[in-house]
């Protein structure tokens, strides 16, 4: 049904085309590796090289850098397409593109830019975005690592958590505290190369979901950064955080939609080729009416996704509609995937069907890059301040 149903509301022949080659690819390369991948947390490298080839690595990086030049809908149809058949490689080619890349792409000035991001864009480097740490996830304004001005370098120190591509990142956007504590012009964002003395990754986490999607600790012990490597203005890294997650959130969003969508997929072609009592699940209404909700539902999250890629690309400001966006489809995909499995009966709770890896990818999305409450918190607050609905 939903394989069928492929133009967007914002959609484009250009478009069409994109999803059609980002899919073709991700059936060839990614699926037939989805469940080694998983099961062994295999973060696989080489194909991050291959993406970059298409030119996923960069897909809102200028072609003068090497980038693809697309907008914000072509993004998340490729984070769509990628997260229907493995939310963890969605997850990577989201944190690459929207946090370390697009933080970069905002905030860098020109040598910056020239210098990084052909890298990033073509998939040669990979990039990793460190905020959150062990005592400050949501509180981030007291994060504890530090960065000290001595000479013509920082010398930083501290320890981040959670991060993606912790380990096999060649490049890191890292914030650090230049400042007062708990004040929002005491931080400060620095790109930090892998190799760098001092620089190193801490343990590996061993997930529920997302598990070919590497995360683990990065280390800063007396790192030495050029002042040249400083993003922006000093006690800017907060605000620019800030804003990167507005984009961020959209790429989580399409993430979820993408696990959604698949999870959906799967549960309407079991529906109509199970049958019990006779003939097809499908048929009986206690199934046909969970596929109406899960349809509806993600074509609603689909709707909110499109609007804050459409608002992003204009310039619009986007921090509620990206959390709203977030916010549903998240939360939606969730509900999507646990439906998934009861569809399937038991047969959803084995790995021989994709259901499963759906339930298990779907929950991070709503607790990463900002939690489900944080996004609440976001839209209340910009709906309290504007005092009325749009």
């Amino acid at each position: 049904m939903l394989e069928n149903r492929e133009t967007s509301y914002f959609s484009s022949d250009h478009q069409s085309m994109i999803r059609e080659m980002v899919r073709d690819f991700a059936q060839k390369n990614i699926l037939p590796h989805v469940m080694e991948w998983d099961e062994e947390q295999i973060f696989p490298r080489e194909l991050f090289g291959q993406m970059g080839a298409l030119g996923l690595m960069g897909v809102l990086v200028p072609e003068h850098y090497g980038g693809a030049g697309l907008g914000y809908h072509e993004y998340v149809d490729v984070i769509v397409e990628i997260a229907r058949v493995c939310g963890g490689i969605g997850l990577s080619l989201a944190a690459h593109n929207s946090l370390c890349t697009g933080h970069l792409l905002t905030f860098g000035n020109e040598e910056q830019k020239a210098r990084w991001l052909p890298k990033l864009a073509s998939g040669e480097w990979i990039g990793a975005w460190g905020l959150t740490e062990a005592n400050t996830g949501s509180d981030a304004l007291n994060m504890l690592t530090t960065a000290v001005l001595e000479g013509d370098h920082y010398v930083i120190n501290g320890t981040k958590n959670w991060i993606t591509h912790g380990k096999s990142g060649d490049i890191a956007v890292v914030m650090a505290r230049t400042g007062n504590k708990g004040e929002s012009g005491g931080i400060s964002a620095f790109m930090i190369e892998k190799g760098t003395p001092g620089f190193t990754h801490g343990k590996k986490e061993n997930k529920l979901g997302m598990r070919a999607s590497e995360t683990t600790e990065l280390i800063l012990d007396n790192v030495r950064v050029p002042k040249s490597n400083l993003l922006g203005v000093e006690g800017e890294g907060f605000k620019q955080a800030m804003k990167v997650l507005d984009g961020g959130r959209i790429s989580i969003a399409a993430l979820a939609l993408g696990i959604a969508k698949g999870a959906l997929d799967a549960a309407i072609t079991y529906s109509q080729q199970r049958h019990q009592f006779g003939q097809p699940i499908a048929n009986f209404q206690a199934i046909s009416f969970k596929i109406a909700d899960m349809a509806t539902e993600v074509e609603a999250a689909e709707l909110l996704i499109q609007r804050a890629a459409e608002w992003k690309n204009k310039g619009i400001p986007v921090t509620k509609a990206s959390a709203m966006a977030k916010y549903y489809a998240s939360e939606v995909a969730v509900k999507v995937a646990t439906e998934a499995v009861q569809i399937f009966g038991g047969y959803g709770y084995t790995k021989d069907f994709p259901v499963e890896k759906f339930y298990r990818d779907a929950k991070l999305c709503t607790i990463g890059e900002g939690t489900s409450e944080i996004q609440k918190m976001v839209i209340s607050r910009e709906v309290l301040r504007a005092g009325k609905s749009d």
